[in-house]
């Protein structure tokens, strides 16, 4: 009886952009209390599960999460009550039945993905369980590993109001032994970059994830200085250092079908932008590109995968949006060879675990990755190592949100000692450039 549900409540709190979120305790007949902390996106894929905000404009310009509040604290507190934390998967069927709907729009995603991974961390702590360990134990993973990091050092996209079009540039420190090596170099590239933007006059403001914006005009200038910054740092292009990049070309994605790149003032068909990721793929060590096209160009994807799917990763975020089915539609048409896992597209812990089990299945990289929107909350750092898919992207080293997620990988390599994926993970990655 110790680990079954005494309580439900939840709470709105301030996300790392000072908007809403919900934050959700549960608490057990033992008296151990989950706590969760909800993310929020900025570049959403139209398929993720809904986020429920109040749209009253006159509190927090309509995006309060009072309504999922409520829903936690009255229908969802009633249906769960008395429920055995340690059955996470029946918990996770059932909010999903009680909301009803296929988005979980009743309720929202947000109060549901709350009570999912609050009961998760509820049971972990009852039953004396480090977090990783537990979710270990549900995902079936026998071997704990821990995560090559991509880390945020350029931001652009509706990261960082458009400064750039393409959204993310990243640094992989694909050298590093341990997760404290990655971290030290990531850390050493980023004030490198930040140093180089002074001394040339480059602003050195911080966009949603940590990164800096400093607005170059092509991708090509910011993958150059990508390099200028490795360099800078000390570390050899490709065989210390590799580059990811987010391209969120949904978000550039124009009605006649094609992109539009507005700071380069020019629009590229499908196969333009197939054509410019293989310039960039020859001239520059880049290991990963995600959503490099639209969320619902399915043809074009194949095209891509077809020319660089045996070269780089191709990781689909909007266009998978940590949902089964839609997975399941890529895998069948060999579309990308990596999917993005955000648990707050999908809206449950389990739902999760599906989509990365799926992904292994299938040979695709699975990516856990937080949101613009951030909390102190790390728990997608025990996803990552607990299900040891090799990968987590977190954002930049800077600013407590990002950096609770980076210290939690830190004390948990220390606790463990679980082996480190280095890019053992990145299947199609050929070291330095040509």
């Amino acid at each position: 009886m110790k680990s079954h549900i005494r309580s439900l409540r939840a709470r709105q709190i301030l996300d790392s952009r000072g908007r809403p979120t919900i934050e959700v305790d549960v608490e057990l007949q033992d008296g151990s209390l989950g706590r969760a902390a909800v993310p929020s996106g900025a570049s959403t894929g139209a398929a993720e599960a809904h986020e429920l905000r109040d749209g009253d404009p006159a509190v927090h310009a309509g995006l309060g999460v009072r309504r999922a509040v409520d829903h936690v604290n009255t229908e969802l507190a009633r249906a769960l009550a008395g429920f055995d934390a340690a059955d996470q998967e029946g918990a996770d069927h059932l909010l999903r039945a009680t909301d009803g709907t296929p988005d979980l729009s009743r309720l929202g995603a947000n109060a549901i993905l709350g009570v999912s991974l609050a009961l998760c961390r509820a049971f972990a702590i009852t039953s004396g369980q480090a977090l990783h360990a537990r979710i270990a134990e549900l995902s079936g993973n026998p071997q704990a590993m821990m995560p090559m990091p991509m880390v945020n050092i350029l931001s652009g996209g509706l990261h960082a109001s458009r400064g750039m079009d393409v959204q993310d540039f990243l640094a992989v420190p694909v050298a590093a032994r341990s997760i404290e090596e990655a971290i030290r170099h990531v850390a050493q590239v980023r004030a490198s970059a930040a140093t180089l933007m002074a001394q040339r006059g480059l602003p050195t403001l911080l966009a949603d994830e940590g990164g800096l914006s400093p607005g170059f005009r092509t991708g090509r200038k910011a993958l150059q200085f990508m390099v200028e910054a490795f360099e800078h740092a000390g570390f050899r292009l490709g065989l210390d250092m590799g580059i990811a990049i987010d391209v969120a070309a949904s978000t550039l994605h124009a009605p006649d079908g094609r992109y539009d790149l507005a700071r380069e003032g020019r629009v590229a068909t499908a196969q333009e932008m197939i054509a410019l990721f293989d310039e960039w793929v020859r001239d520059f060590p880049i290991c990963s590109i995600e959503d490099g096209l639209d969320e619902e160009a399915w043809s074009d994807w194949q095209m891509l995968t077809e020319q660089l799917g045996s070269r780089v990763q191709l990781v689909g975020d909007d266009l998978f949006t940590t949902n089964a089915a839609r997975l399941e539609k890529g895998i069948a048409a060999r579309i990308g060879n990596g999917v993005l896992v955000k648990l707050n597209q999908n809206g449950t812990l389990t739902g999760t675990l599906d989509v990365i089990a799926r992904a292994r299945r299938a040979g695709y990289a699975a990516i856990v990755s937080a949101r613009s929107g951030e909390t102190e909350d790390p728990f997608i750092a025990d996803l990552a190592v607990g299900c040891a898919t090799g990968h987590i992207k977190i954002g930049s080293v800077r600013c407590s949100d990002r950096l609770a997620k980076y210290n939690q990988l830190l004390r948990i390599e220390e606790h463990t000692g679980a082996p480190f994926a280095g890019m053992s993970r990145y299947r199609a990655w050929q070291g330095n450039a040509s």
